[in-house]
């Protein structure tokens, strides 16, 4: 079977929950986001993903990341990477889009504008591209924008950031890292990357399943 990216963002935190922009400052998941987490686990653990006990995997080393990787089961084996970590917002940590376009900048928008003090979009893009291509050759898989064959691998399994996770996607893709605006991802959600005929392909996305009747159970 050819290598698929399995992709999971984190479960809520206080800061996701109210649309702060959390970038290194390390905020703890919510009981509710423990509770996606756990969801999420239960959900990999039955068929057709059976526990992904061939996976490789991989976490951001940020608390919020890493305690989702833990309690959806595969955290005793997961690599902390801090190719991982989310997008450096500089000034515009913890702030709000629309705090932020009502005092700073009206109609921001971060893959347009940018944070100041923090990462420029390209820099996380090349950050991203870098541990894809150590990825893919780690695991025999060539980089997409270098040719259209592929090897079958192992999966790969990365517990990461909303920003860092759709801009990993774009660049999979063979996009330009702004095309990651485009690519809406939620809390506790799961993705897959993969292949079709060959060429990068998108299989799952944004995917949140598992999370439907949690609140009524939690």
């Amino acid at each position: 079977m050819p290598a698929r990216i399995v992709l999971v963002r984190h479960g809520e935190t206080a800061w996701s929950a109210t649309g702060r922009h959390t970038g290194r400052t390390d905020v703890p998941l919510t009981e509710e986001g423990r509770a996606m987490a756990r969801a999420l686990g239960s959900r990999l653990a039955r068929a057709p993903w059976s526990g992904l006990t061939d996976a490789v995997v991989y976490t951001s080393p940020l608390s919020r990341a890493r305690e989702t990787c833990e309690l959806a089961g595969l955290g005793h084996r997961a690599v902390d990477r801090p190719e991982l970590m989310e997008w450096d917002y500089g000034q515009y940590e913890g702030r709000t889009g629309p705090d932020i376009r009502a005092t700073d900048q009206p109609g921001w928008l971060i893959w347009r504008d940018g944070v100041p003090g923090g990462e420029k979009l390209s820099d996380v893009a090349a950050r991203v591209d870098g541990f894809l291509d150590e990825l893919n050759s780690h695991h025999g898989v060539p980089h997409p924008e270098t040719t259209k064959m592929h090897a079958a691998d192992r999966d790969v399994v990365l517990f990461a950031h909303g920003h860092l996770l759709r801009i990993l996607t774009a660049r999979w893709l063979g996009l330009p890292p702004e095309a990651a605006q485009r690519f809406k991802l939620g809390t506790a959600a799961l993705s897959v990357l993969s292949w079709e005929y060959g060429l990068p392909a998108v299989e799952i996305w944004n995917d949140t399943s598992h999370l439907d009747g949690l609140a009524e159970h939690s």
